[in-house]
């Protein structure tokens, strides 16, 4: 892949990124406006039906973020043996590789859990919501960090 497609993509995927960040921001907002009635920690509130929109397209563009990201960064793993020989450049991209799959993975879970309170028919009661779509959003911006850093080092930029 030469190097301005590979930048032009890794672009993109910082793109979705902050745009699956923000629209988790404003699925947050959404369910925030919706009807609730609280008393110190125990509240009722109806789902919202667009903060449940706004999480699924969220959950989506992190997932197509990532699968795009790792096929441009060119799925660079090691074996044990190669670890140990390996240049620090490909120590940092196996680490950003790791951080941005923990990235991911607690993005996720975040975003569908505030999807989760959102796609019920009816009100729900119980403790406050601990605001896991707008923590989701921030785990969509590490994403788009992590991935730009797995790119960089394992592509030919740094590659003298």
């Amino acid at each position: 892949m030469s190097k301005k497609v590979g930048i032009l993509a890794c672009f993109i995927v910082v793109a979705m990124d902050i745009t699956a960040g923000i629209l988790s921001l404003k699925a947050e907002a959404a369910q925030n406006q919706a009807k609730h009635m609280r008393l110190w920690l125990f509240e009722c509130k109806d789902p919202s039906h667009l903060a449940f929109k706004l999480g699924l397209a969220a959950v989506v563009l992190l997932s197509l973020a990532h699968v795009l990201a790792n096929l441009i960064g060119g799925w660079t793993a090691c074996a044990k043996q190669d670890i140990s020989k390996a240049s620090p450049t490909k120590h940092c991209s196996l680490a950003c590789l790791f951080l941005t799959w923990i990235v991911l993975a607690l993005g996720l879970y975040l975003l569908v859990t505030g999807i989760r309170a959102n796609n019920k028919s009816s009100a729900s009661c119980g403790f406050s919501h601990h605001h896991f779509l707008s923590i989701g959003g921030i785990c969509c911006f590490v994403h788009g960090v992590f991935s730009t850093g797995y790119y960089i080092t394992a592509s030919e930029i740094l590659k003298f």
